[in-house]
């Protein structure tokens, strides 16, 4: 199955276990991108709709301050909402509704209510769709108490953690790398839920620990099958989730390797690699052989001109000079070896 169609069917399945859940936003009756096109994982006119009606399913202005207060009414007095926000660039229009209302509210209210909320939103960047629309803003969120952050990697990820989303009592944001839509992933049949906090090794190593997140995934996989020809075994972790994050899985790996490169598309500034990266050098300083490489996005705004785009952010080949540098010593010794 399609990452995107994965999303479908996850929303698919979701609506037909549970008549609260509901579906909100700009042309989510017939989304030109497929994710309310059902089994057919394309848009369908009316498919969704056919289903389960117009009640549930809910074109909206286009305005996303009120798309997501809408949302956070529904789900405190009863509904479970899926909001589709499209570009992720969008969601800061709405930036008082996820901070102060989203975020704060079960608090506020001294735990009367939950906001059982999911949000949906692309990351088209490196597709040529300018500067206000291709951010990649999960970082910004993960430093909001009380929101959840999810960035699936592959289809079976995006429709577990989607449905464990969907079932939160929690406002969670989906963040979906828009390259990764129509890659292809053997998916279970019916229902089935992933948890939130478990990262998936998804390459084991014993000589680098790599840790991808959202559409740096696949390119770090490229990078551990290019450095394994060289002798170098890195071990691939897929966080997920990032709000909760797995620390314990990234912390394990890298007392097993000694050496950490993170990759992501995000600005390198603050980001999650950041993040991941103060929490190993925090647990896990004793056992570091080498300093810790982040592959990120350049600090700077996002340029229209393709080729100029392209270079702004993480590469296989990035990835590999990382890896690389990292592992310099073990490189220089298999080298001397060979020549032997």
């Amino acid at each position: 199955m399609t990452y995107i169609g994965a999303i479908g069917a996850a929303q698919q399945e979701a609506m037909a276990a549970d008549p609260r859940v509901v579906i909100l936003g700009e042309d989510v009756e017939a989304n030109v991108y497929g994710t309310t096109g059902g089994s057919k994982q394309r848009a369908q006119q009316g498919d969704f709709v056919q289903q389960f009606g117009r009640s549930r399913i809910r074109n909206t202005p286009i305005s996303e301050e009120a798309i997501v207060g809408a949302a956070i009414g529904a789900a405190m007095t009863g509904l479970r909402p899926i909001v589709d926000l499209s570009y992720s660039s969008f969601l800061y229009m709405a930036m008082d509704q996820f901070v102060n209302q989203a975020a704060k509210n079960r608090y506020m209210f001294g735990g009367q209510s939950s906001i059982p909320v999911v949000f949906r939103s692309a990351m088209f960047y490196g597709l040529a769709t300018g500067a206000h629309h291709s951010d990649r803003p999960y970082p910004m969120f993960m430093g909001v108490p009380g929101l959840k952050v999810v960035a699936p990697a592959s289809a079976s990820d995006a429709k577990g953690l989607l449905r464990t989303a969907i079932d939160s009592d929690d406002p969670v944001l989906i963040f979906e790398a828009v390259r990764l839509w129509g890659t292809k992933e053997e998916v279970e049949d019916g229902e089935y839920k992933i948890p939130f906090g478990v990262a998936r090794t998804r390459r084991e190593g014993s000589d680098v620990t790599v840790v991808g997140i959202s559409g740096c995934v696949p390119l770090a996989l490229e990078a551990a099958r290019q450095m394994e020809a060289r002798g170098v075994s890195c071990e691939v972790i897929d966080p997920r989730t990032l709000v909760p994050l797995d620390t314990s899985a990234i912390v394990r790996s890298v007392l097993k390797t000694g050496r950490l490169v993170i990759a992501e598309p995000a600005h390198r500034t603050c980001g999650a690699a950041a993040e991941i990266a103060a929490v190993v050098a925090d647990e896990a300083h004793h056992a570091l052989r080498a300093p810790i490489k982040r592959v990120a996005a350049l600090n700077m705004q996002i340029p229209f001109n393709p080729v100029l785009e392209a270079e702004m952010y993480p590469t296989t080949e990035r990835i590999v000079a990382a890896i690389e540098a990292v592992s310099a010593d073990q490189l220089d010794t298999r080298t001397r070896r060979a020549g032997r």
